[in-house]
């Protein structure tokens, strides 16, 4: 009974830590390249997942970057922007999968 207990306590103090939205990997690359790059693909703002580390895209995700502005709206969805924010933390330059998302 008490082993049950400890198990139950462990398991619901993990529970914060994974509780993190996720989107669509797959949805976030395909979002991002048909809206993203568009603007970000040359110069000083070319963007890819390896851009950024892993914290430094949630920083910028949670900096609310886009939001307030005009063209956010006709961008991208709150669904689609949790979909390529996935998609460029799963991705980043210290991701297991790191990718440059070419193409």
């Amino acid at each position: 009974m008490k082993v049950l207990s400890i198990l139950t306590a462990a398991a619901l103090l993990a529970l914060p830590l994974s509780a993190e939205p996720k989107g669509s990997d797959t949805k976030g690359k395909f979002y991002f390249k048909k809206q993203c790059k568009t603007c970000h693909e040359k110069g000083a703002a070319a963007l890819t997942p390896l851009s950024r580390t892993q914290a430094q895209w949630r920083k910028f995700f949670d900096a609310g970057k886009h939001k307030g502005e005009a063209m956010a709206p006709k961008l991208a969805t709150p669904e689609q922007l949790l979909d390529i924010k996935t998609f460029l933390i799963n991705h980043a330059s210290d991701s297991p999968q790191p990718e440059t998302c070419g193409g």
